[in-house]
């Protein structure tokens, strides 16, 4: 059996972007970003150029590797969206590869696209078995019912497609990888096309072409709207389940890290785990690895999940910039509605202390949560001005299917959100882009 793995284009005529110059395309990231969004792009169909935001799809690699060792199976990776692929040339390499089955990962944001796309598949080659994965997993039940679909897989799916490939099909549940199987598991996918088109430095500078990693997996925060801890990592719709992290080993980060820069020449690293300084011990370990591996490094993080100090041994360890979650400069918005569980006043000490160490910081920002009003809002914009951030991310808060925020819009409470209400001054809307231009124009 052949299986493709694969993030099929995205492209999007839309009437919410002005365009500023002619030829302009709309384009979509979808596996490997958490929030799927749609941008104006500066690539083409067909004509790729290498500098726009553009997550290595994580969930689709691990999985690609993990088949390929544990299964039979010719199994093939194509990142389609991540080449800017148009949809004649990715409909001749499925008719040119001919798999039997196709795996194809995707959320809210794009799956009205993608579900079009499934039935169109579906149409030119009736035989092809379609297995749907991603945080639109979370609506299992309803895609089996409306969609020629083989198989739909809940959460990480290494093991599940391991499954669907041995037989299995129709709704599979979270099956996630053990700590100690997921140190056993092969590298993510990587080839010579591949490697080098991802990119997501607009934020924190050059050291291009650089590598998106995972040095753990899951956090244990519950913020409303974050879609990979809720429906991927975990299974906690309304906010209510334990949420665990698993940890990569010293060793194995080391060895992929390594085998990264030496094989592909990428001239950084950027650690792209949902929170990746949970705790000193992981911390300094993944610093001894980048000492090692010897080139420039970045991270997502939190503000107030290590020692003051660890800081500096980040940053002496190459280190060069971090990005930080806050989400709202309102102390209430983010413990009664985002339930982030963060000290505003400290968080800002944390910037500055960064400021002083020479870091790059890049702080993100959601706005338009339920409940948030607009004075909200400005104190958010007010507390962005008072710290010495080199970039901020502004985005319109996005309805993702599985997070607590869509549980909250279908139940219209949720005990962990105790400020988090659906009201008339509250906008719907899956596109964080898309709501965040509105937000801007005063349309809502």
């Amino acid at each position: 059996m052949k299986v493709l793995f694969s993030n099929p284009p995205w492209w999007v005529k839309s009437e919410h972007y002005v365009q500023s110059r002619g030829n302009v395309f709309t384009a979509g990231v979808r596996a490997g970003s958490r929030w799927p969004f749609t941008f104006l792009s500066r690539s083409k169909p067909d004509r790729f150029f290498y500098g726009d935001y553009l997550p290595y799809p994580f969930f689709m690699g691990y999985a690609t590797t993990y088949a390929q060792k544990n299964t039979d199976a010719n199994i093939i990776f194509r990142d389609s969206l991540g080449l800017r692929e148009s949809y004649r040339t990715f409909l001749e390499y499925i008719k040119t590869e001919n798999p039997e089955m196709i795996v194809i990962e995707s959320a809210t944001p794009s799956w009205e696209h993608d579900s079009n796309l499934i039935r169109r598949l579906k149409r030119k080659w009736p035989h092809l078995k379609i297995v749907v994965t991603g945080p639109i997993s979370s609506k299992a039940e309803e895609i089996m019912e409306e969609l020629p679909i083989h198989a739909c897989i809940k959460g990480e799916y290494e093991k599940g497609i391991v499954r669907v490939i041995n037989g299995e099909e129709g709704i599979l549940l979270h099956d996630l990888l053990t700590k100690k199987e997921m140190n056993a598991a092969p590298f993510p996918y990587y080839d010579e096309e591949h490697a080098r088109i991802y990119c997501d430095a607009g934020s924190l500078g050059g050291h291009l072409p650089h590598a998106h990693v995972w040095s753990s997996r899951g956090c244990p925060y519950k913020c409303i709207f974050c879609v990979w801890p809720a429906t991927m990592t975990g299974n906690d719709p309304d906010g209510s389940n334990r949420r665990t992290v698993r940890h990569y080993s010293k060793d194995y980060m080391e060895g992929f890290v390594t085998e990264l820069v030496e094989k592909y020449k990428f001239k950084s690293i950027y650690f792209d785990d949902d929170t990746f300084n949970l705790g000193n011990k992981h911390v300094i370990h993944m610093c001894e690895v980048m000492k090692k591996v010897g080139v420039p490094w970045s991270a997502m993080c939190r503000a107030d999940t290590v020692k003051m100090e660890t800081w500096q041994l980040m940053k002496d360890s190459g280190c060069f910039g971090v990005k930080l979650g806050f989400e709202s400069g309102n102390q209430f918005v983010v413990d009664k509605i985002v339930n982030k569980h963060l000290n505003l006043d400290y968080a800002a000490s944390v910037v500055h202390h960064l400021h002083d160490i020479g870091l790059i910081i890049h702080g993100t920002f959601t706005f338009g949560l339920p409940g948030e009003t607009k004075e909200q809002m400005m104190d958010t914009q007010r507390y962005i001005a008072s710290l010495p951030f080199d970039s901020v991310q502004k985005s319109g808060t996005a309805e993702i299917e599985g997070t607590p925020l869509a549980t909250l819009a279908k139940e219209g409470s949720l005990s962990a959100y105790e400020a988090a209400t659906i009201d008339e001054n509250y906008s719907a809307e899956v596109d964080g882009k898309v709501k965040w231009d509105r937000l801007a124009r005063g349309e809502i």
